[in-house]
């Protein structure tokens, strides 16, 4: 698989639920927040578009678990991307839990999800489908696969 986004995340205890393992929906958070990292690392000014009237919709989200975690686990989320179409956009994000007491070898994949992403533009009641902007074009060609 070819390059991938980084986002580096320590899980903490407002993120577990009741039994003490991560509930479900902060996978989706963080799908949300790696994105969010690459526009503010990678294209900045798409996020002043943000501002004005692009909108980023999220038309699709899944995940898929394979183990557990807990509070402190440090973990690695991976943004790929799967797809760049004139309009749309779909990211697939593994979450690598690090261990650095493994000497090196401290990497276990715990999920995998995919989101599928459209540019909108204009007002609330009239929003249309939007080619993706050039910027954000320009940022993901180091990671088209």
């Amino acid at each position: 698989m070819g390059n991938y986004f980084e986002h580096l995340h320590t899980v903490g205890f407002e993120e577990t639920n009741i039994v003490g393992n991560v509930y479900y929906v902060n996978y989706l958070r963080w799908q949300g927040r790696c994105r969010e990292m690459f526009l503010k690392t990678h294209a900045p000014d798409v996020l002043g578009e943000l501002q004005d009237d692009l909108k980023l919709f999220t038309l699709k989200v899944d995940c898929e678990f394979y183990a557990e975690i807990t509070a402190f686990d440090e973990l690695s989320i991976r943004m790929r991307l799967v797809d760049l179409a004139q309009t749309q956009l779909e990211f697939s994000f593994d979450y690598v839990k690090l261990d650095a007491r493994n000497l090196g070898v401290g990497e276990t994949l715990i999920a995998r999800g995919r989101q599928r992403v459209a540019c909108m533009r204009g007002p609330n009641t009239r929003t249309v489908p939007a080619r993706v902007p050039e910027s954000l074009v320009r940022a993901l060609q180091p990671y088209v696969p």
